[in-house]
């Protein structure tokens, strides 16, 4: 048996473990990576980044720049899983009538390019991904293929609670939204829209002057059932009804409603695409019985298929994963919410350990939650707003990644250090890349240049990836970080003078085969440490030396 100690910045991390340890294949309960990638951007090399500029001015990356090149370059942070976000036809300033989609009215989009969640044909592909627009599917068919070829899966948006305002699929194979609809009812069980009969919707709130009507009314995608929605509404989209009377509470699910088949129709048109998964937007506006029943639909035809759940209240956690059947759920707002205030320095590093006692971590749902540190909604960690370096974030990276067998994901130049910190259009200076403009990012751009190589990249940058890929590999081949029981060390040294638990947090990771310790230095100085390990090591006790925002690991 033999220890190493291994602090990312200090030594190159070479990951060892028993010196009779031979290769194998991953173990059957191998980590799910999920690689979040928006296309439009990802492969966009048009740096003119005009502020609110058009498809024209500003450009957009094609399906056909996620090559194979960079999809290998994806595949070394250990990623199993690429989720491609805004492949759906959505809701665009772009006028794209002459491939027949339908042109929109500019006064229901938001930003230049409108939002990947605003779908305005569930059955087609977003032109401006397509070399040759005409041949959008064939060209997106062809990136499942390379991405397959690859070694990973794909994944893609499920928006199931509301669609663009000017909705009509011009790809589908089954009966439109709305087609059969009663719109003289504010309510019906058959109905796929809620309406406000005899109004018409009122966009006043929000422009001085619009050239759109839509009458009746219908209720708009966050639920607000006025025919006069506020600019701080999702007033681009409109509400789908599952047989939720929202007048007074009421289900009506027998017979089942016309919406539940129809979206099971779209989740296996897709399936049958060779899609792998799907990542299920703003689940908890949908009734949990819905889930239940597309999701065993689906998996009846296409037993493989992973489902993941935007979800933000804990307290229904367990329900869907025991009633609606879902794979995997967002842990933002009890990991992520509780790393990011150490990372900002608002909390101390201890704080996390409290996470690990809440109801969650303690139910059903504990082994399904799904981890991160960025995404679309959240800011980027290299921002003004997060942690101002991407350095910062290792540390978040090495807890997150490592203090559970529960998947993990990237969010696509994340590992580059990308910022985030341009006023794009609709999307200002947030500290998020833009998910409603055209845009391009010029780490993305120079990493291309370079033709994927990482040794190539500029220093800083480089080691910020090298980072990242030297800890996935432990993430996705330790037996310890795979299959070992997760141990908070934090009760073993509250009173250790020779451990500052406000800026170090520590845990074990114990399987079988091996014992894994991690200690995350969140602060700005070099900490030198002696960790108390109780019985899970030989000694009793781990020494060393953490880098400013770096982390120790030690497997034996």
């Amino acid at each position: 048996m033999k220890n190493y100690f291994i602090s990312s910045l200090l030594a190159s991390l070479v990951f060892c473990s028993c010196s009779n340890k031979t290769e194998e294949p991953l173990p059957s309960n191998e980590k799910m990576v999920v690689y979040q990638m928006i296309p439009r951007i990802y492969g966009n090399d048009n740096l003119t980044n005009k502020f609110a500029g058009t498809y024209a001015e500003n450009g957009s990356g094609k399906m056909n720049d996620v090559t194979p090149e960079a999809l290998a370059s994806i595949k070394e942070l250990g990623v199993t899983h690429v989720w491609y976000t805004g492949i759906l036809q959505q809701g665009t300033k772009t006028d794209w009538s002459e491939y027949g989609v339908p042109r929109q009215n500019p006064d229901i989009i938001k930003g230049e390019a409108g939002s990947p969640y605003s779908i305005s044909d569930y059955y087609g592909v977003n032109c401006e991904l397509a070399v040759d627009p005409a041949k959008r599917m064939e060209e997106f068919e062809a990136l499942v293929k390379r991405t397959h070829e690859a070694g990973m899966k794909v994944m893609l948006d499920f928006i199931p609670n509301h669609v663009a305002r000017e909705y009509k699929s011009v790809m589908g194979v089954a009966e439109d939204f709305g087609a059969s609809d009663d719109v003289t009812k504010t309510f019906d069980p058959q109905n796929n829209f809620y309406y406000m009969p005899g109004q018409e919707l009122d966009m006043s709130n929000i422009l001085n002057k619009t050239t759109y009507k839509e009458s009746p009314a219908k209720a708009s995608g966050n639920d607000v059932f006025t025919n006069k929605p506020s600019v701080d509404d999702w007033y681009e989209t409109i509400k789908l009804n599952y047989g939720v009377d929202y007048t007074d509470g009421s289900k009506h699910f027998d017979p089942i409603p016309s919406t539940w088949n129809k979206m099971v129709d779209i989740l296996k048109y897709w399936a049958s695409k060779g899609v792998d998964g799907f990542r299920c937007d703003m689940v908890f506006m949908v009734p949990v019985e819905f889930w239940n029943y597309a999701i065993a639909a689906v998996k009846a035809d296409y037993p493989n298929q992973v489902f993941v759940a935007e979800i933000y209240d804990p307290t229904i956690y367990v329900s869907y994963v025991e009633e609606g059947g879902f794979d995997y759920l967002y842990d933002k707002v009890e990991l992520y919410d509780t790393i990011r205030t150490v990372v900002d320095g608002r909390r101390p590093a201890s704080i996390i350990a409290s996470v690990f006692d809440l109801p969650t971590y303690k139910s059903s749902a504990a082994t399904h939650m799904l981890n991160f540190l960025e995404n679309h909604d959240e800011q980027r960690i290299a921002s003004d707003f997060f942690g101002k370096s991407a350095q910062a974030g290792i540390p978040a990276l090495a807890v997150s990644a490592l203090c559970n067998s529960n998947p993990f994901m990237i969010y696509y130049a994340q590992e580059l250090g990308e910022e985030s910190m341009d006023a794009e259009g609709f999307q200002g200076a947030d500290g998020r890349t833009t998910i409603f403009d055209y845009w391009g990012l010029k780490k993305l751009k120079d990493f291309r240049a370079v033709g994927y190589d990482g040794s190539k990249l500029a220093p800083e940058i480089k080691t910020i990836r090298d980072q990242y890929i030297k800890l996935m590999k432990v993430a996705t081949t330790s037996d310890a970080a795979l299959n070992g029981e997760f141990i908070d060390l934090y009760k073993y040294n509250k009173e250790n003078p020779c451990l500052n638990t406000d800026v170090v947090y520590a845990f074990a990771r114990k399987s079988a085969k091996e014992t894994m310790i991690v200690a995350a230095n969140f602060s700005d100085e070099p900490q030198t440490v002696e960790i108390k390990t109780g019985d899970i090591t030989k000694d009793g006790v781990v020494k060393g030396e953490i880098a400013p925002h770096d982390y120790l690991l030690i497997v034996e």
